[in-house]
């Protein structure tokens, strides 16, 4: 037989180099494929979100005032009453709501001209920190529901050293803002580790987490021995020492603290990490592909439960701004205020990107100390701006919606 001549495969070899042959990474699961359209739309698409709600809040607006539902009767006898009553009722309310948030021209104190300002900036701190953490599971594929349960366990652990360890303010105050983070890391990257080892869905873990959260804190709260108050029978902790409460950065006269400060050198850390650190390719390559990322050699597991224990810590440092935040402040089963929550929003909002979740933090900051303003000038319900932001949630949360409303270009298919 010549050299040239090649002897045919057998059956065999040809099972076997089948088996050799590398698989396809398999096609992004549809709920993966679900939070990159919402998490990481166009900017526009989040701005006329925002112009949706406010426009359907306005409408709720005009329902809801005497006014205008009186001049309705009679619109068609006299249509000019109807419009401009409905016109004082938007403009009224939304006035209103810049004077709570941003600058309140009826002063002639400029303290207390800019004192909203402060007020906004004072809300957005944990509003920032929670949906950072939120914000960085989304860029991963997850869904971190649990910032309940995660400022819950933070704010126990930061407010139980506030109380009863006896330091310096040099060291007491850092000391519990990173027990109140490592609390919220622990408590989060329980989920974490269960996604990396049984594949157990993060949203189902991080709802039940809450419930559980809820109640160990309640019976702490519940028992002297533990987080109690002494002398109290109130589920209260005891308020944090002076040593171990935030400073005001701009005195007395406002309420606007540390935690400001800290919620903006976390955006930047979150910024760099994703976008200089090796890590940060890595979760942005597990949140558009895991199977492609397990097959380009990075562990999906162990990626899983990293993000899940930076993602605790940043929302725990929400839950300890809340503690931490007056020397008033004492840990309670509702010290999340329902930021938890609203960080989902902030995070949707802001498309995952730190830069993006500042700037819906302070949208929602003012509108949580707008909201008060306009409640109290005008007599409109303050759940009005709970039903603005839920409609941001809808309108992003449905970018063809959106795109259909205003006939926007329909994204291309990658």
């Amino acid at each position: 037989m010549s050299g040239t001549d090649k002897t045919p495969p057998t059956e065999t070899e040809d099972k076997a180099t089948e088996d050799r042959a590398p698989e396809a990474p398999e096609a992004p699961s549809r709920s993966h494929s679900l939070l990159r359209e919402i998490a990481s739309g166009n900017a526009l698409a989040g701005v006329l979100a925002v112009v949706l709600a406010v426009a359907v809040g306005s409408l709720m607006i005009a329902l809801t005032d005497e006014e205008v539902r009186e001049t309705a009767s009679y619109v068609f006898a006299r249509p000019a009453d109807f419009f401009n009553a409905l016109w004082d009722a938007i403009w009224g309310a939304y006035t209103a709501l810049f004077r709570g948030a941003v600058y309140n021209d009826r002063v002639d104190d400029f303290a207390t001209q800019i004192r909203p300002l402060t007020e906004t900036l004072k809300f957005a701190a944990p509003l920032i920190a929670a949906g950072l953490g939120v914000g960085l599971a989304f860029r991963a594929g997850m869904f971190n529901i649990g910032g309940r349960g995660q400022m819950l366990l933070a704010g126990a652990a930061a407010g139980w050293v506030a109380a009863n360890v006896d330091l310096p303010t040099v060291v007491h105050l850092p000391l519990a803002i990173i027990a109140g983070m490592v609390a919220g890391a622990l408590w989060a990257g329980i989920a974490g580790v269960l996604k990396a080892r049984t594949g157990a869905h993060e949203v189902i873990v991080t709802i039940m987490l809450n419930y559980v959260g809820f109640y160990l804190v309640f019976f702490a709260l519940s028992r002297q021995s533990l987080l109690q108050a002494p002398g109290s029978g109130n589920p209260k902790s005891a308020p944090a020492a002076e040593t171990a409460v935030m400073p005001k950065i701009l005195g007395d006269r406002f309420n606007l603290h540390l935690g400001f400060l800290l919620a903006l050198v976390a955006v930047a850390i979150v910024w760099w990490l994703l976008n200089r650190a090796t890590l940060g390719y890595r979760i942005r390559a597990v949140g558009e592909n895991p199977h492609a990322a397990r097959a380009a050699g990075i562990d999906v597991g162990r990626t899983y439960v990293v993000v899940m224990l930076i993602a605790g810590a940043l929302v725990g440092l929400a839950g300890t701004n809340q503690v931490l935040g007056t020397v008033t402040s004492g840990v309670t089963v509702d010290l999340d205020a329902g930021i938890g929550f609203d960080a989902i929003t902030v995070a949707l909002l802001g498309r995952s990107r730190p830069l993006g979740i500042l700037l819906a933090g302070l949208l929602f900051g003012a509108f949580k100390a707008g909201g008060f303003a306009m409640q109290a000038s005008e007599g409109i319900p303050v759940d009005i701006v709970l039903v603005v932001q839920s409609l941001i949630v809808l309108f992003i949360a449905a970018p063809p919606l959106v795109r259909a409303i205003f006939r926007l270009p329909a994204k291309e298919a990658k």
